[in-house]
Formats: C-alpha cells, sequence, structure tokens
C-alpha cells in the first residue's frame, strides 16, 4: 500500500471506534473492537511500516527539532507518524472513557472531552483531567495507598 492509501485506511477505521467511545462507553464490545481491533490494526500499521523503513531511519534525527522535520519530508514517515497520533489518541479517548466510568462522571461530561482528544489530542486529555479534577477533587487516575 502506497502511504496515502494507508493514511486512508487508517483515518477512515478509527472513526467507528470514536463513534462508539462517544456513542455507546459502556457497551461491552466497545472496548474490544476500540483496543482489541482498531488499536492493533494501526498498531500493526506502524510496526510494518517501521520495518519497511527502518534501514533509512536515523534515531539521532530525533535529538533535534530539524531532525524531526528532516524526517517528515517523507510521505511514509508523515503517514507512519500520523497512524502514531491516531493510535494514542485513541487510547487517551479509551482512558477518558473508562476513567469517567470508573470514577462516576457522567459520560455526557466527557462528550467534549473525547471530541477534542479525536481533533486536539491532548487537550482534550486535558480538559478531562481538569474535569475530574473539579468534579472529583482527584488529579491522579489511581491514588497508591501507603502501607
Amino acid at each position: 500500500m502506497t502511504p496515502d492509501q494507508l493514511f486512508q485506511v487508517a483515518n477512515t477505521i478509527v472513526l467507528p471506534a470514536w463513534l462508539l467511545l462517544i456513542l455507546a462507553p459502556t457497551w461491552k464490545w466497545t472496548g474490544r473492537i476500540v483496543v482489541g481491533i482498531v488499536v492493533t490494526i494501526l498498531s500493526v500499521l506502524y510496526v510494518i511500516m517501521l520495518a519497511e523503513g527502518i534501514e533509512s531511519l536515523d534515531f539521532s534525527s530525533f535529538g533535534s527539532l530539524e531532525g524531526v522535520m528532516q524526517l517528515f519530508t517523507e510521505p511514509s514517515a508523515v503517514a507512519m507518524g500520523w497512524i502514531h497520533y491516531l493510535a494514542f489518541d485513541l487510547m487517551v479517548g479509551w482512558f477518558i472513557v473508562n476513567d469517567a466510568h470508573k470514577h462516576g462522571i457522567n459520560r455526557y461530561l466527557t462528550i467534549p472531552c473525547l471530541l477534542l482528544s479525536f481533533m486536539l489530542g491532548p487537550t482534550g486529555l486535558l480538559l478531562y483531567l481538569l474535569l475530574r479534577l473539579m468534579l472529583r477533587k482527584q488529579y491522579f487516575s489511581d491514588q497508591v495507598e501507603k502501607n
């Protein structure tokens, strides 16, 4: 597949997953589909692309902004980076849904957080963390009790 085709496939398969997170967050199949299928497919695509281009990848490029910008001049690197974002943003959405359920936060309040996570990644996560802090007076997702 070409980088453009991979980009299109990845964009297409995340949409139903985001809809499930928004419309049916507690349905027993949501997690299985979102993480078990969609995130797994994205991860497999990413690893395949990485394996195909690993010999030309200069890991020292990650040490500077200029180096990273140079990496993203290749269509396959951009598609790979986009798939990376899609997978991780979807996992953030999954975290928001699960954490809100765990802490008894109304699912309708999480919808703006999920939409922002879908479009602007960390912005949606930050909004959710602030929402949870305001509603539950708890910032960290799990408090470790000291014995």
